[in-house]
């Protein structure tokens, strides 16, 4: 029998051990979720939307201890984790404000002596498959209006924070939610694929690698099920000659190092006009070195170790391997004594002379490392920022909006950011293009993906 063990990289310590399900156990999880749905499908919207209240309440009081329980995890900082916990609670809330409209039926009444509407029923079985990164934004983009939507959810949380899909089935009893309408199972890669070819699956959420994303299309497209895809991003800014500098510098630099830099919209590469570029750089220099590097469980620190030593390793060579090609590193790694080779600390890192022919310009980097280029007008900006197979989220820095507007029109990317970046909003459509993934989460469209339309056509005699 196999299990996972969850190595923090904080200190190295075991979080947990948790045994892995055996592919007996993953047909019989389903199988539970399948007779759930059928039941909770034809409960009324307005007590669904009731449920699902009383689960954020449950959930943000346990928001303290849950906030330690993810430090330990995954290594964001104490000072920063309770804000995740607020941040799924508001994307929750946002979608259980939208339900009942959303999931009403779509009626016509321009043909006299028919009735005729589009009813928006569930579609079964719902297979989420989260990342570590974000655990409870991740899943709760889709766990709640899936479930909202009269759907079941089976939860396969990452093997670095299956606590947090515990934590989702404990607010979810405590709200009174019906058994089995929401159960989570930890199991291994091949086993998730299983899962995903049970003919009682009806769509997949994924959120990982690319390389991961292909496999579950694989899988989903054995069986013509539809699946949710996002697998991350290279988001580039833009900072234009007539932006507020210190906004700018103040944000990217959050944008570009906040939770080391692992996150899937995080910026990862910086085009700044030649106007203001000279001032740019030493402002975003200046900043990046206030940040304090350090054991997460310090309220004082703002900057985390990633959560492993592998990754950490992969963000050093890129940066290695751009030095030797002739990028200049600004930031004196003795800056921040906690970085050290061989574990996951690893400084935040600023590069000039850089150029698309760098791994750290053109591959996901998911690390606390930057890279900003000279740009001499907007064409130029527009060019460089489509040269990527990723197209997440793309920001600029700007006072002119109508150039904004004209710019983002574009620029390959699912989210357009002017004066902000790294954000999501519950109102818009999270999506990606290119190899970004592909499919809808949140705002009032994702209904349109864990709903199967059908239509109603009523002649009067």
């Amino acid at each position: 029998m196999h299990s996972i063990q969850v190595v923090s990289p904080v200190d190295g310590s075991i979080v947990a051990t948790r045994t892995l399900a055996t592919a007996e156990e993953v047909d019989a999880v389903i199988e539970r979720s399948k007779v759930a749905q059928k039941a909770w499908g034809k409960v009324p919207v307005k007590e669904r939307v009731a449920i699902c209240l009383k689960f954020v309440d449950a959930f943000v009081a346990g928001k303290d201890e849950i906030a330690k329980e993810l430090t330990q995890q995954m290594g964001r900082p104490i000072s920063q984790t309770p804000g995740e916990v607020n941040g799924m609670a508001d994307r929750a809330k946002y979608m259980i404000s939208t339900a009942e409209e959303g999931l009403k039926d779509v009626e016509f009444h321009d043909k006299p002596g028919f009735i005729r509407f589009i009813r928006k029923d569930a579609i079964g079985v719902i297979l989420v498959v989260a990342a570590w990164n974000y655990p409870y934004l991740i899943a709760v983009n889709c766990v709640i209006p899936a479930i909202l939507a009269g759907n079941s959810v089976v939860l396969k949380h990452s093997a670095q924070t299956p606590l947090c899909a515990e934590r989702f089935a404990d607010a979810f009893k405590a709200a009174g939610l019906p058994e089995n309408v929401f159960q989570f199972v930890h199991m291994s890669h091949a086993h998730t694929e299983r899962a995903i070819l049970n003919p009682s699956v009806a769509f997949v959420n994924f959120t990982g690698s690319v390389a991961g994303g292909h496999e579950v299309a694989n899988a989903c497209g054995k069986r013509f099920i539809g699946c949710g895809l996002e697998l991350g991003g290279k988001d580039p800014a833009y900072v234009r000659d007539d932006c507020n500098l210190d906004h700018a510098v103040e944000n990217l630099v959050d944008g570009s190092f906040f939770n080391s830099g692992q996150c899937c919209c995080a910026i990862e590469r910086i085009y700044v006009h030649e106007k203001v570029y000279d001032e740019f750089v030493k402002k975003f220099v200046e900043l990046t070195k206030q940040y304090r590097l350090g054991n997460p469980n310090d309220a004082n620190t703002n900057l985390g170790p990633m959560v492993k030593t592998g990754a950490a390793d992969f963000v050093r060579k890129q940066i290695k391997d751009a030095v030797a090609a002739g990028a200049v590193s600004l930031i004196d790694e003795s800056h921040f004594p906690a970085s050290k080779a061989g574990t996951p600390y690893l400084a935040p890192h600023v590069l000039v002379n850089v150029n698309h022919s760098m791994s750290v310009m053109k591959d996901e980097s998911f690390g606390p490392v930057i890279g900003i280029m000279k740009v001499s007008n907007d064409e130029e900006a527009i060019k460089l920022m489509n040269d990527s197979p990723f197209g997440l989220t793309a920001a600029i820095w700007t006072n002119d909006y109508d150039a904004a507007i004209r710019i983002g029109d574009q620029i390959e990317t699912g989210t357009w950011f002017c004066n902000r970046c790294d954000y999501l909003d519950p109102a818009l459509a999270w999506t990606g293009v290119k190899d970004s993934g592909r499919g809808c989460a949140l705002s009032k469209l994702a209904w349109e993906h864990l709903t199967q339309y059908k239509s109603f056509h009523v002649r009067k005699l």
